[in-house]
């Protein structure tokens, strides 16, 4: 099922006030981020609705909360099969997902996998990122706080 109609705009906030509005509210099930550019907001939908077909939708985000598509399920993916769904040829990530009910990309959508090479973007200095499972960086332990914090 085509889900564009819920995204006429990308913004994240844009989004969230139509599943408020149009279906009862949400819950936030998980937010997992791949990498310092992709995150993945999975919600609960309130109430069932005919024009949805799952109560489950993972909203994959840029990380100015660009919504970049949207993924609708029965049951809650699992956060690496829903990543072998995206990059099946990266070997860190397996697992079957539920089926996928509905799905919209927006124009802003670009191929995810691109992010997780070594060679995938990153603005923090190769010293202070460390690589995560399936590629994409994140702070490592030997960030510097940030000015202020920690410090006394």
């Amino acid at each position: 099922m085509d889900l564009a109609f819920l995204v006429p705009r990308t913004e994240l906030t844009s989004l969230l006030e139509v599943v408020r509005r149009k279906y009862g509210g949400y819950h936030v099930l998980d937010h997992w981020r791949q990498g310092e550019f992709h995150h993945d907001v999975v919600l609960q939908v309130e109430h069932p609705h005919p024009d949805i077909p799952g109560r489950v939708l993972v909203l994959g985000t840029n990380c100015n909360g660009g919504i970049k598509e949207v993924l609708c399920f029965a049951d809650l993916p699992d956060r690496w099969a829903l990543w072998h769904y995206r990059c099946p040829e990266n070997p860190e990530f397996s697992g079957e997902l539920p089926s996928l009910l509905g799905s919209a990309r927006t124009k802003i959508w670009y191929d995810p996998c691109g992010l997780l090479g070594e060679d995938g973007p990153s603005e923090l200095r190769p010293e202070y990122r460390q690589r995560m499972r399936g590629g994409g960086w994140c702070a490592s332990e030997a960030m510097p706080p940030e000015r202020g914090q920690g410090q006394e």
